[in-house]
């Protein structure tokens, strides 16, 4: 089976120095793009990994154990400054992939093009979480699916190069799998979803509607951001800052990603928008 596509779709996997989007990098990046010709390339980029002073980050040791990356192997290599215009150049205009990417792998790319200011726009962009179809369906690993979809062992687990090819293997399987399967959601609706239509498998694939990437700001009923975590869970992100101006500042100050400070910083100058807007209005009134 062939993807049906109106625009390429990119398929990637990173390795990181670690799990923390804020604070990790990506040491290593697959990317896999496939063209609505069926066409497809595959680029790897090892990367060393640097602080915003320019100083070569430590591979922890507990880290290196997962991926077997070390180090010495990324000491002579870019930076992602200075490859992010050739990864960005080869994703394109290109719909993204990959296997709990929605969770971790998008938001540390795109927190890597905000260190280096270079504009990586997600907006226009569909994006396909195979991990996320393969839970809703099935509920299990990457090892796992690749041996339940595809009937073979995965190799080299843990290698952004075997991780990429079996995530994209996996979702060709999945299509044929469950073309005319049900699925039944926790309201009770029964529909097909799995079907070969990139916007249709974005749907399906994205659990949640975040307003930052990494979930830590969400939306209400009324589509309002508001907190994920912490003391103020469930209340409107405006709320919280007009009564309480300094957790605006402390989140700017703290470990947050640079996309969850970007949304904040939004809501932030929205409100004070609108003060000034209510001053005005009451000078001209009064």
């Amino acid at each position: 089976m062939q993807l049906q596509l109106e625009r390429p779709i990119v398929f990637f996997d990173l390795e990181t120095t670690g799990v923390n989007v804020g604070k990790d990098h990506i040491i290593q990046i697959c990317l896999h793009k496939v063209n609505p010709d069926g066409v497809s390339r595959t680029v790897t980029h090892y990367i060393r990994p640097v602080d915003a002073e320019g100083r070569t980050v430590h591979i922890p040791e507990a880290t290196t154990q997962i991926h077997g990356i070390t180090d010495a192997d990324v000491a002579d290599k870019p930076t992602f400054r200075q490859l992010a215009v050739e990864i960005a150049e080869f994703i394109g205009d290109a719909d993204l992939a990959g296997y709990n990417s929605n969770k971790f792998d998008v938001p540390l790319l795109v927190e890597e093009f905000l260190r280096v200011d270079y504009p990586f726009d997600l907006r226009c962009r569909r994006l396909v979480d195979v991990q996320n179809i393969f839970h809703k369906m099935e509920q299990r690993t990457l090892k796992a699916a690749y041996r339940f979809y595809c009937h073979k062992e995965l190799v080299d687990a843990h290698s952004a190069d075997a991780d990429t090819l079996a995530t994209y293997e996996v979702l060709m399987a999945q299509l044929d799998r469950y073309q005319d399967a049900e699925y039944v959601a926790p309201d009770g609706t029964v529909s097909k979803p799995i079907v070969n239509d990139v916007e249709a498998l974005s749907r399906f694939s994205t659990s949640l509607a975040w307003a930052d990437l990494v979930g830590h700001i969400g939306y209400d009923r009324q589509h309002c951001e508001v907190f994920n975590f912490g003391k103020h869970k469930g209340e409107t992100l405006e709320q919280v800052f007009a009564a309480e101006p300094s957790y605006y500042d402390w989140m700017m100050k703290a470990d947050f990603p640079l996309s969850t400070k970007a949304c904040i910083t939004e809501v932030w100058q929205r409100i004070r928008d609108k003060k000034k807007l209510d001053a005005l209005l009451r000078r001209f009134n009064g």
